[in-house]
């Protein structure tokens, strides 16, 4: 690491390396925060990126999820032991692969139900395969593609309403037993459709109701007004045929100007950093925002920390690294070289991170629209140089 290297300094220096066209990072402290908007929208005719730049969030959707998940809990609407065909009988009687690289027609019966904390912690016996390959051509992946599901990556969408999805869902065995291992991103899937039932409204306006209005997160949500929408930054991914970075056009503003069929409560929302840090300090003080508890502390307790076992962690995959599942998001299990365990956060395929340290106070945030920056060492480079600023003026 360069002594005297700062977040903002790191980042513009990838900026000018063009390694991502911009990028807003906002770095708290207690109440000491520091945004820094480096950059530019898009390569070629973007607009300074600023403050209040809106980005696609995507798998940072997912700790939104939980959390309103928790209040419904602590509304009696739903309960965390309870099977979740209570709500969605369709999902009532689903078998299991005997092989989850096997036929279709070779099942046995589940041992037991499904339940809501399965969901949460991705543990209800369906998901996605990321280890050793993504998304492998096996009957049960093929059959989902077929139903046109979007199971993995949130583009191009479904185009079924959420009863209709769930419908072609139960159409499909689970690969695994429910409670067996830890699988990506179909449980938050599943978990939008129980709350939107639970709830008796659209998942948007239950997220409306019961987080983004109370925390004045006014912009967050699952689309935008168009001329907002022309302000999403351009996404780019680097393209597997030529290594280079490309612009990816199936998440324009055409997608994003108006409500999707089906809100999905993977990795459909788009926020600020801002907004998002709203949330997340509402998550760092344990559940109080302004001064008013709006979730339990037992919920915020239960959301970060980690509910997989020693071998569903050996087996989780690269995707974890390491690290445990709460609900929702991701948390530390032992100690790394900048801090205890118990950090907590996500990341959205898009390039967008987050993470909060209760233990130093912190929280971290860093939006791009490039989704490279995640695994470029970009991201780490930006979770390092976060504590840094603190703790050198600590010891002064």
């Amino acid at each position: 690491m360069v002594v005297g290297m700062t977040v903002d300094k790191a980042m513009a220096a990838r900026v000018e390396r063009g390694e991502f066209p911009g990028i807003v990072t906002l770095v708290a402290h207690d109440d000491d925060v520091r945004v820094d908007a480096i950059g530019a929208t898009a390569f070629d005719g973007g607009v300074p990126m600023t403050r209040d730049t809106i980005f696609r969030i995507a798998s940072l959707t997912k700790p939104v999820l939980a959390a309103a998940a928790m209040l419904l809990v602590e509304d009696d609407l739903i309960d965390l032991e309870e099977p979740v065909h209570r709500l969605l009988p369709e999902l009532a009687g689903q078998r299991v692969l005997a092989r989850v690289d096997g036929p279709l027609d070779d099942t046995v019966p589940a041992r037991r139900p499904v339940t809501v904390e399965d969901l949460l912690t991705f543990r209800m016996g369906f998901g996605l395969i990321t280890e050793p390959e993504y998304d492998p051509p096996w009957p049960i992946n093929r059959a989902a593609a077929e139903l046109e599901l979007t199971l993995g990556r949130p583009e191009p969408r479904t185009p079924h309403g959420p009863d209709e999805w769930i419908r072609r869902f139960a159409t499909l065995p689970l690969m695994v037993q429910p409670g067996e291992q830890w699988q990506y991103n179909v449980g938050s899937l599943v978990l939008g459709v129980l709350l939107a039932r639970a709830a008796g409204k659209p998942l948007g306006e239950v997220l409306r109701e019961r987080l983004f209005d109370p925390l004045g997160m006014r912009e967050t949500g699952f689309w935008l007004p168009e001329a907002r929408a022309r302000q999403l930054p351009t996404h780019y991914a680097t393209d597997p045929g030529t290594g280079k970075l490309a612009e990816r056009t199936d998440t324009g503003v055409q997608v994003w100007s108006r409500p999707p069929a089906f809100p999905s409560g993977s990795a459909g929302l788009v926020s600020t950093v801002d907004e998002f840090h709203t949330f997340a300090r509402m998550l760092l003080d344990r559940g109080v925002h302004g001064g008013t508890r709006l979730l339990p502390e037992r919920s915020v307790e239960l959301m970060t920390t980690n509910r997989l076992t020693p071998a569903q962690l050996g087996t989780a995959g690269s995707l974890l690294g390491g690290s445990g599942w709460g609900f929702g998001m991701t948390v530390s299990v032992v100690a790394d070289d900048t801090s205890a365990p118990g950090r907590y956060g996500w990341a959205g395929g898009y390039g967008t991170t987050w993470f909060n340290d209760p233990h130093e106070r912190l929280i971290a945030i860093a939006f791009t629209q490039v989704s490279d920056f995640l695994w470029s060492g970009a991201a780490e480079e930006f979770g390092r140089l976060a504590y840094i600023p603190w703790r050198s003026e600590e010891k002064r």
